[in-house]
């Protein structure tokens, strides 16, 4: 299987004021379509080839993990953000629930990573990764995540990586994303 850059749910300009569209463009593609491109560079002949890439997420390690798991990241990072411009149609108690504990969790976290909503066994908390690391590997499931790495935010915030985590929170986290994955049996990467 020759895994393929997805595009974006959105166009680049309408997760500003949050995230520029030359962020956008850059993280997306630059960033993101690397790691595909070198992932697909890594399994071509192998084993992993065939594999839908949760598998390879799963059963790889070093390299080929590293640009798997950035991939899928990466990917479900995208559909958990929402135009700007958008309101949610509903009240969301995932919002009200884990805003403050999403924002808390991001600004303890030193170094590069994601932050996660997570469902363990019926339970949903958040939780933090570092470098490629995702949830899939713990046995968790993701719900929504936010990008902490600095290419996420450096053009837009600087240093401030607390305001672009409260501004993804409080104005392009798509809660509904996260509500659909509660319900649903299984969750991938687009």
């Amino acid at each position: 299987m020759t895994f393929k850059l997805p595009e974006l749910p959105y166009e680049l300009h309408e997760l500003e004021p949050v995230i520029s569209s030359a962020t956008l463009k850059l993280h997306h593609g630059a960033h993101h379509r690397g790691y595909v491109e070198k992932l697909n560079r890594l399994i071509k002949g192998t084993e992993l080839e065939s594999c839908t890439l949760d598998e390879v997420v799963r059963r790889s390690s070093g390299a080929v993990f590293n640009n798997a798991a950035q991939a899928w990241n990466h990917s479900f990072f995208w559909q958990s953000l929402r135009p700007a411009r958008e309101a949610a149609t509903h009240p969301c108690s995932l919002a009200a629930r884990f805003s403050a504990e999403l924002k808390s969790v991001a600004a303890g976290f030193f170094g590069s990573g994601w932050v996660w909503l997570v469902e363990d066994n019926g339970t949903l908390g958040v939780a933090a990764t570092a470098n490629a690391d995702n949830p899939l590997r713990r046995g968790l499931r993701p719900l929504l995540v936010i990008d902490l790495w600095e290419h996420a935010y450096y053009l837009d915030h600087q240093n401030r990586r607390d305001e672009y985590v409260a501004a993804v929170v409080d104005r392009i986290l798509n809660w509904e994303f996260a509500e659909r994955n509660v319900s649903a049996k299984a969750v991938h990467a687009a």
